[in-house]
């Protein structure tokens, strides 16, 4: 971009239209000139797509010609917009290619600069104010809201963290991420991934082929998280020497697990016993990841969830963080977020004869 009066963009800020009409309200006109063309037609979305997913965000207009973009509505909302894009054009100049998710992620990041920098020309197009990690195939990839940055800083700061929150959330995902990352970075030598084998009502005995085959289904979620974050030949190679192991819950009894990262996912499916269990494996110079979704359990009527247990137990251990996320917090799509708030909603109105036993079990 050109560089005008110490800023990342040329930003011709129309003022405010004043009308002499009252309840009219007023509006501003921003014009963001780019200097690399590709790297605009990046931060613009394939046929203008995330410009598209800001105007739907911000209610803005938001019209792009060329490497030119003019930014049209509130004066709030106009300048929130124009550090969206200063800050997305930052990122691609870095090597990112911004997605609908991205924009939604920098919103939220940029609402919050405001509020660290309410004079905009002191605050730095660019500058993260959420956290981050990194791995070597995906690069850096940031927090997209408040929970998700959190949730980064927890794992980096404790030994022991538990998630729990509704699908689409990426609990699972930014786990794994950071335990790739750790173990690129050589801080652990192993990274060990397991779930309960407990889905939807179905049981291991009803599924076709040997016990590998049995359990793959069940953690085809881990395998599709690990080739997002490392080249293919990486995790075969990891899974080949042991570097990388992913098993059932069931096969962690008896064993320490130590200079290891050890995540366990739909950790709502574990038993009280189970998960008294795979919390003692901790060893030296390991770290554990526990995330679950309370509102999902699938274990028979009557027994207790060990997430649920655990996390009640463990309040206020040193060492150990919880972090939780809300349906507001989902990221995978905004249809599932809101999908997730209905069913929410739905649980909430519900008589108490019509409650299943798994939102009663969730209760303290």
């Amino acid at each position: 971009m050109r560089p005008a009066d110490n800023a990342t963009a040329r930003a011709q800020k129309g003022q405010p239209s004043s009308t002499s009409h009252p309840g009219v309200e007023e509006e501003a006109e921003i014009v963001l000139t780019f200097d690399d063309n590709r790297l605009a037609s990046l931060v613009f979305g394939q046929y203008d797509q995330n410009l598209a997913h800001l105007e739907r965000r911000l209610n803005v207009a938001a019209i792009a010609n060329g490497n030119r973009v003019t930014v049209k509505g509130t004066p709030e909302s106009s300048e929130l917009a124009r550090r969206v894009l200063e800050t997305l054009y930052e990122r691609a100049r870095q090597g990112a290619s911004p997605g609908p998710g991205d924009v939604d992620g920098t919103i939220e990041e940029s609402s919050l600069q405001g509020t660290l920098f309410p004079n905009a020309e002191t605050a730095t197009p660019g500058l993260s104010a959420f956290d981050h990690i990194a791995t070597r195939r995906r690069g850096v990839v940031r927090a997209r809201n408040a929970a998700q940055n959190t949730y980064i800083k927890a794992l980096k700061q404790n030994e022991l963290v538990f998630a729990e929150g509704p699908a689409g959330t990426g609990k699972t995902w930014l786990a794994v991420g950071y335990a790739v990352s750790l173990l690129e970075a050589g801080q652990v030598d192993r990274l060990i991934i397991s779930r309960p084998a407990v889905e939807a009502g179905e049981r291991l005995g009803f599924l076709p082929g040997d016990m590998r085959e049995k359990v793959d289904p069940y953690l085809r979620p881990i395998y599709d998280a690990l080739y997002d974050f490392m080249e293919a030949r990486h995790v075969d190679r990891g899974l080949q020497t042991g570097m990388i192991e992913i098993a059932p819950l069931a096969f962690m009894r008896g064993r320490t697990l130590t200079n290891s990262l050890v995540l366990l996912d739909e950790a709502q499916n574990t038993t009280s016993m189970q998960m008294k269990m795979f919390l003692t494996r901790l060893g030296e110079g390991s770290r554990m990841i526990i995330t679950g979704d309370p509102t999902q359990i699938d274990l028979p009527p009557g027994q207790k969830s060990g997430l649920v247990e655990a996390v009640r137990i463990l309040h206020g251990v040193e060492g150990i963080s919880r972090v939780t996320f809300k349906e507001a917090d989902v990221v995978r799509h905004d249809l599932v977020r809101r999908i997730v708030a209905a069913y929410d909603k739905a649980g909430r109105e519900a008589p108490p004869q019509e409650q299943s036993y798994r939102e009663r079990n969730v209760r303290p």
